[in-house]
């Protein structure tokens, strides 16, 4: 915190937060502070709730850590769940907008994966981020040879690549070939994520303002991503990690430490509860 800025004196009723990038570690580590910051704001009275382009099951693992109360978005609020996981409320996508987005990903060149219900199908589970996403997730994909039987039903599409500059183009593509049919961002700077357009972070911020009974004004957010603006503006508070790019930095009201220096357990004790707590030795 730079001495010009000055911790709002706004309400704050309850904070919602990103994932990858924001609430763990690189290494998907939910840290002892980042852990002792949510019992805080327990201990205050706001409540915490966890966003993310995830499937509802692959936030499971931070559930009873978290002691998590509140509803949980995955799919970037495509699916709202219980923390027992008993499903809230979903938006799909429509059969006709699925097929079309995966043809757009696979004629671009990308890879692509598709969520529906509790699985996640791949073409190949040794394509490129399989891996690494399946130990985040803690769940094992379903390999097939297409996807035309769970279109029907898809929660998340997701195109995949390494080429940022192709990511790019295709996330522009898809954005106006889907038009308002589908949100069409990316999570990652090799995923791009395609969910149904009421499953973005800013429709997350009103929804859970509605299920929690919270006003807007008195919500947080943070997050380090394109699509974590969305509920930056939607909120009464809003944070970006330190590892976020310089947009994302510029959007936010107030800018922490990165995910690899306990940022959002710093943004919690700083700008939400106006305290420091110190770090577990």
């Amino acid at each position: 915190m730079t001495a010009n800025e000055r911790i709002p004196r706004t309400k704050i009723s309850a904070l919602i937060a990103d994932v990858d990038g924001t609430l763990v570690t690189a290494d998907k580590v939910l840290t002892p502070r980042a852990r002792a910051a949510v019992q805080a704001l327990a201990a205050a009275g706001i409540a915490f709730a966890i966003t993310s382009g995830r499937p509802p099951r692959g936030m499971e693992m931070l559930i009873e850590p978290l002691a998590l109360r509140t509803p949980i978005a995955g799919f970037n609020g495509g699916v709202l769940v219980a923390p027992d996981l008993t499903p809230i409320e979903e938006h799909l996508l429509a059969a006709d907008v699925a097929r079309r987005a995966v043809k757009l990903i696979l004629d671009r060149g990308l890879d692509v994966w598709v969520y529906s219900g509790e699985d996640w199908l791949v073409r190949d589970k040794a394509a490129a981020h399989v891996a690494s996403e399946e130990k985040a997730v803690q769940f094992t994909p379903t390999v097939v040879d297409n996807f035309e039987m769970v279109l029907d039903r898809a929660a998340k599409i997701v195109g995949v690549s390494d080429d940022p500059d192709l990511m790019a183009r295709c996330e522009r593509e898809a954005q106006s070939i889907l038009g308002s049919r589908a949100s069409a961002t990316c999570s990652q700077s090799y995923y791009l994520d395609i969910t149904h357009p009421d499953a973005n972070k800013g429709m997350v911020v009103t929804t859970l303002s509605r299920l929690l009974s919270i006003p807007h004004a008195e919500i947080a957010t943070i997050g380090d991503m394109p699509n974590d603006v969305l509920m930056f503006r939607k909120s009464g508070l809003s944070i970006a990690m330190g590892n976020a790019d310089a947009e994302v930095q510029r959007q936010a009201q107030f800018v922490t430490a990165s995910h690899e220096e306990d940022g959002f357990a710093k943004a919690v004790e700083r700008y939400v509860l106006g305290t420091e707590i110190e770090a577990s030795s």
